[in-house]
């Protein structure tokens, strides 16, 4: 993989504006799925072209198969946003593989970020509906002939093998991860395989990055080459500063060495970006989602050149 970082913007909304990327720092361009029309204007404009791939993401209202079942046995609450499906819907599972493989064959692209490579929930929000999910009978036959433990129930797995129930989900998810980054690996050796990421620390929301969503940076680390927090501030109701308070305390709970590069929201722009260009240790490039109101507009755009010329020089 490139060791220098990569910075641009996420959204084919801004392939428009492509030609003008290089003249401003950009040197990458993030999209939805093999989309064969931008990866053409990447190659031709040298820009380096990275697939967003969704893993576990589907329209739940059409497939209803695939909505993780809660505590109370039932299917989990869900509205518009959510992330995450029943991890023993095989077919499902055989469907993302499929598309991955013919992604694969089709395009080199020079990154893959996996996206909703999590457990059920959603965390682009205030106040987020953080529910214990996934307790079907196969997942939870899963779970007791991995662990060797006897359990038939969600509240028994709780009350009695809480810590055991989330490693497994987190070993779960580091297993797809592995299975799917050797598949990138094997097509294309030199691809980035990237990860987006809860944007929440260890201990938030009492350990709800692995409690609930299932990302364990120390399992996840062999197989991701970089990892992608979403720094959605407004969306969150957090501050500008955030994705540089984030990047500070990453030494406690990020493998030393791995590239943690973050997505910013062009909705803070350009309070975060800004805050993020000062940030010790450095963000290894970035990603603004919306970059059509970056690259489409002059003065923007020359921020985020700015921006991007400080953030090098670190």
């Amino acid at each position: 993989m490139p060791a220098t970082p990569l910075f641009g913007p996420y959204g084919s909304s801004a392939l428009p504006f492509i030609d003008r990327f290089a003249a401003h720092g950009a040197n990458a361009f993030w999209f939805h799925g093999f989309d064969a029309a931008v990866i053409d204007a990447c190659e031709r404009h040298a820009i380096a072209a990275c697939v967003e791939f969704k893993t576990f993401r589907a329209d739940f209202d059409a497939r209803p198969e695939l909505i993780p079942i809660g505590v109370d046995g039932r299917p989990i609450r869900y509205g518009e946003l959510v992330q995450g499906v029943c991890l023993s819907q095989t077919d499902f599972l055989a469907e993302t593989e499929a598309a991955l493989l013919d992604g694969l064959r089709a395009f080199q692209p020079a990154g893959i970020w996996l996206d909703y490579l999590t457990y059920a929930g959603w965390f682009e929000t205030p106040e987020p509906d953080l529910q214990e999910s996934c307790f079907c009978p196969a997942c939870i036959a899963d779970f007791c002939t991995a662990t060797g433990r006897d359990a038939t129930t969600p509240q028994q797995i709780l009350a009695t093998a809480g810590a055991a129930w989330t490693r497994h989900k987190c070993e779960r998810i580091a297993r797809f991860a592995a299975h799917y980054a050797a598949l990138i690996k094997a097509h294309h050796p030199g691809c980035i395989v990237g990860a987006y990421m809860c944007p929440w620390t260890p201990g938030e929301y009492d350990g709800a990055l692995s409690r609930i969503f299932a990302q364990e940076y120390e399992l996840l680390a062999p197989s991701i080459d970089v990892f992608t927090p979403l720094i959605y501030a407004a969306k969150s109701g957090r501050a500008p500063g955030w994705g540089r308070d984030f990047l500070a305390q990453t030494p406690a709970f990020i493998p030393a060495g791995q590239k943690v590069q973050l997505i910013l929201d062009a909705l803070d722009f350009p309070a975060s970006l800004l805050e993020t260009a000062q940030a010790t240790p450095p963000s290894w490039g970035v990603q603004i989602f919306g970059g059509t109101q970056v690259f489409g507009d002059a003065a923007n755009a020359a921020i985020f050149a700015n921006a991007v010329e400080q953030m090098r020089k670190q």
